[in-house]
């Protein structure tokens, strides 16, 4: 039983680590949402998200999804449990009447990715993969001076990110590729799915090269040595002409931005910069001297939290095409509840095992070889 399309709608979180807890404080913040339920089999998650919580607003809680699914009292769930339960619990979601929002990646191998958009066909709830950097202040004007052909025809992507280490986190589970399905895939599925929105495209090839260099190498768990690359490079081509590359360093801890984002087209170029949310653009014509630079904010942000406001902007989204399914009974149309669509999750996910396997295999690899195996 759902509620209004003017009733606060009733979400329920599963996984209440790091990142569920960041979900729980962006719908905090969201007026029109309410957190009523959480789940967790780790009591010490569970106990934080009660403690977020607050006195004043108590949950029900969980030490299982399905549990907190045939309780019955969520209109929406987000799924932020570790990447490598991605496809369990949300074949499980979606076999209930509520809309879900899945933290990225959509799932570790492209062969899930199409079993969960398989359960979701004819869902009637709204449905989103949580690839929230598209909401990022200066990243979205990026998005939109390319959507208004400010800079022309796209023929170059350049994304850098220049930071820290992954975090640690309940289990050590984020320390091996067959959790997390590898670095490029948790967490370059960003950054593959930021080339597409920005090229227009969907990709041919992807030719790569990485390592595990600095990071986690004197650690051990259960007697095994984390196994997650720090850092590489890839390069990615489009069926225009357009190719796109990635630069990740994971041991970058003192840059002062962590993002650096440049498309440059036929008619000029525009840049981002995280954290300082700088935009900057500049038309070929006007040359060095007519770049015009300016700090993007958005102020329908009302929580910043661990990605300046993109959760939140995400969430907003999201809530708008929860309310929408409510309104239409039917779901038509909303698979990308929030604009990003499971298609969207699953050509990320390809591109980052096709990053991987580069890697790995030292040779380019074409996409259409890794959805096929999929």
């Amino acid at each position: 039983m759902h509620r209004s399309a003017t009733g606060d709608i009733r979400y329920g979180i599963v996984g209440t680590g790091l990142m569920g807890l960041e979900h729980l404080r962006n719908l905090q913040a969201l007026p029109g949402a309410t957190v009523v339920a959480v789940a967790d089999p780790h009591p010490p998650s569970l106990e934080a998200a009660r403690l977020a919580a607050g006195t004043d607003h108590p949950l029900e809680a969980f030490g299982d999804h399905r549990s907190m699914l045939e309780w019955g009292g969520c209109d929406a769930v987000v799924v932020a449990s570790p990447n490598m339960t991605h496809a369990d619990v949300l074949l499980d979601v979606l076999a209930h009447d509520v809309a879900v929002l899945v933290e990225k990646p959509l799932c570790t191998t492209v062969a899930d990715c199409r079993a969960v958009a398989a359960a979701a066909d004819g869902h009637r709830r709204a449905v989103a993969v949580g690839l929230e950097y598209r909401h990022m202040p200066p990243v979205a004007r990026l998005v939109d001076a390319v959507a208004r052909h400010e800079l022309g025809r796209v023929r170059m992507v350049a994304l850098r990110e220049h930071r820290y280490p992954f975090l640690e986190k309940v289990g050590d589970w984020n320390r091996f590729n067959r959790n997390t399905g590898g670095t490029l895939v948790e967490k370059c599925c960003h950054f593959f799915d930021l080339m597409n929105v920005l090229v227009g495209e969907r990709p041919v090839q992807v030719m790569a090269s990485g390592a595990q260099d600095v990071n986690h190498l004197d650690e051990r768990y259960g007697g095994e040595r984390p196994d997650i690359f720090d850092n590489a490079f890839a390069i990615v081509d489009y069926p225009g002409g357009a190719r796109a590359s990635l630069d990740l360093c994971m041991f970058a801890d003192a840059s002062a931005n962590q993002e650096e984002l440049s498309v440059v087209g036929d008619l000029g170029k525009a840049e981002a910069f995280l954290p300082s949310s700088v935009f900057r653009l500049g038309r070929r014509a006007d040359g060095p001297g007519g770049v015009a630079e300016e700090v993007v904010h958005d102020e329908r942000v009302r929580h910043e939290g661990f990605h300046h406001g993109a959760s939140y902007v995400e969430h907003l989204l999201f809530l708008e095409a929860v309310r929408a399914g409510l309104d239409d009974d039917h779901g038509a149309g909303l698979a990308g509840g929030g604009g990003v669509s499971l298609d969207d999750g699953l050509w990320s996910v390809a591109m980052g095992v096709a990053a991987q396997i580069a890697i790995a295999e030292r040779r380019v690899v074409a996409m259409d070889e890794v959805l096929d195996a999929g």
